[in-house]
């Protein structure tokens, strides 16, 4: 296989932000809904645009537009105390640059929140570009986000992994054509992800490595 570049995730795939978005989610439900909906419920969505997340949990357009803003405030609050990077993200993704592939973050969340993300755990510089719901009308499981960044990096899909913990990647980056690789330490379990059919399981970030080493092997 000529792999060129590798498309990542980011909550729950870089970035362990679990914490942060279950708690904005409590925060938001509870002020605007009255109620603090379990997290079984909270996590069901976890994975697509914010403002798809929020039309589940009421049909008043208005008060969605509300659960929103004050999510986005809490978030933004609470933002640099909550976050951190999973184990070996940043090491891995400096040896994946030294072997001469191509980087770039796919995601749900918008692409401001997402670098401050990337820029406030330092690793904001290993990535050639961001594709997010404002700069993509296409939202995952739809493929064409991936497609999106496969373009930018100058790849071809089957030239491209894409990397994450949620049946919408898994979805979305298999539809694309790309090799599909479920990490199991984000929000999603391994049982969750299986239904996708995802090429590779990883249960740490370091592990991407001998997957990827295999398959330039196998050409």
């Amino acid at each position: 296989m000529i792999l060129k570049a590798a498309l990542f995730d980011n909550d729950g795939t870089l970035v362990d932000s679990e914490e942060l978005i279950l708690s904005s989610f409590r925060y938001a439900t509870k002020s605007v809904l009255g109620e603090a909906l379990p997290d079984e419920v909270l996590r069901r969505k976890v994975g697509q645009p914010l403002r798809t997340q929020m039309a589940d949990f009421t049909p008043d357009v208005d008060k969605r537009e509300e659960l929103f803003r004050v999510y986005q405030e809490f978030n933004a609050r609470e933002h640099d105390r909550m976050i951190r990077l999973f184990p070996g993200v940043a090491n891995t993704l400096g040896t994946m640059l030294q072997r001469g592939l191509r980087l770039g973050v796919v995601t749900s969340k918008l692409s401001e929140n997402c670098l401050r993300n990337l820029s406030h755990l330092g690793i904001d510089r290993y990535f050639e570009c961001i594709v997010a719901p404002d700069n993509c009308p296409m939202h995952k499981p739809d493929p064409g986000p991936v497609l999106e960044g496969a373009k930018l990096l100058g790849a071809r899909p089957e030239q491209c992994v894409y990397v994450g913990d949620s049946p919408y990647d898994i979805a979305a980056g298999r539809d694309a054509g790309c090799t599909t690789i479920a990490v199991t330490y984000g929000v999603f379990s391994r049982e969750d992800l299986k239904p996708e059919r995802p090429d590779y399981f990883c249960d740490s970030f370091a592990e991407l490595l001998s997957v990827l080493d295999g398959l330039v092997r196998r050409g």
